[in-house]
């Protein structure tokens, strides 16, 4: 029997996320009232991931990620879910040192052969990112889920935080954009072999090169573009800064697949969600350009503001590591709206 595991799942991938409004609504009186001094980053923040200090030069990492089938592929499920869950101590700079997996799965609905394939997959990116998948928990479920909760370290003199950003910066991207249309396309039915390639090459790619990145100086901020589209993960990294940025939209990329099913308004329904959320801070959107700038990605790019003085010195290391970038706009003094479209 051939199991397409999207069709069991009402959303896919990271577009499966609570909406920001909700989940600040959820979060809001959940405050702890003890202070704990040795946590460096913390829900006090939007950030990746959470960093615990534990001597003066040394720091832990601690992320979680998971979510419903992106794709209807038990193994390729597994290893996009690992690869996007790993990102996250990536994104701060950090090394991935091990995992522990989290499966939900409908054992009556969905053959327990399948759920194991989904962890090998996941198996084989812990693999390639050197850790291992050292155990994890399982419950039965009404709908597929799985993911990492993944540990790092990092030194503390090399963590990036992702609202550090500072005027002139340039803005990086090393993913284009359109993951969360071709994942809608596939759920359609619409997607072509050829197109799932695409798809799976990018979903699966690690953003290793963040660690790299954590031990310069001229990266002020970094995170990765996942669920919030890149208009929502670059309001982040503006907030609280009293600055503003443009992008300049011929510079954004945008996976050239993708482009034909933006024509067709294929796109996941909380693209819409991301663009009602942030359509406050940002300036007029032409068109249909808010599909690609507020598509949910899953396991995206690292999004990087760069001292524009170490422009050539931070895509040299780029180019060393094999890693794509992206120049895609600057940080400015601040203006009207936070995001300005040039």
């Amino acid at each position: 029997m051939s199991v397409k595991l999207t069709q069991y799942s009402k959303a896919s991938g990271c577009g499966c996320k609570i909406a920001p409004a909700v989940l600040h609504e959820i979060l809001k009186d959940c405050k702890q009232n003890q202070i704990f001094e040795k946590l460096l980053v913390g829900n006090q923040a939007n950030d990746d991931a959470a960093i615990f200090e534990l001597d003066n030069e040394q720091c832990i990492i601690s992320t979680t990620d998971f979510f419903t089938p992106i794709v209807d592929d038990a193994f390729d499920f597994g290893k996009i879910s690992a690869t996007n869950a790993i990102s996250d101590v990536y994104a701060m700079g950090g090394k991935p040192v091990m995992a522990v997996a989290i499966l939900g799965w409908p054992i009556e609905k969905i053959p327990v052969e399948l759920a194991q394939r989904v962890i090998k997959g996941a198996q084989e990116i812990c693999t390639l990112a050197g850790i291992p998948l050292a155990g994890g928990h399982s419950v039965d479920t009404q709908e597929p889920l799985f993911g990492l909760a993944v540990t790092g370290v990092v030194k503390k003199a090399h963590i990036k935080k992702n609202n550090t950003i500072k005027q002139n910066d340039l803005l990086y991207l090393t993913k284009p954009l359109g993951l969360g249309i071709l994942s809608t396309a596939l759920k359609r039915g619409l997607l072509l072999d050829n197109e799932y390639e695409v798809f799976i090459k990018l979903t699966t790619q690690l953003n290793k090169v963040g660690y790299e990145l954590g031990s310069q100086t001229y990266v002020h901020a970094m995170t990765d573009v996942t669920g919030f589209g890149l208009v929502g993960h670059l309001l982040e990294m503006l907030q609280g800064s009293n600055l503003s940025a443009t992008i300049f939209k011929n510079k954004v990329p945008i996976i050239e697949v993708a482009q034909k099913y933006i024509q067709q308004f294929v796109m996941p329904d909380n693209t819409t969600r991301n663009y009602n959320a942030h359509a406050p801070f940002i300036d007029d959107v032409e068109h249909l350009d808010f599909i690609a700038y507020c598509d949910p990605q899953t396991s995206g790019g690292l999004l990087l503001s760069v001292d524009a003085m170490n422009q050539n010195e931070f895509e040299a290391l780029l180019l060393q590591h094999q890693t794509a970038f992206y120049q895609i706009g600057v940080v400015t003094t601040p203006k009207e709206k936070m995001i300005n479209f040039s």
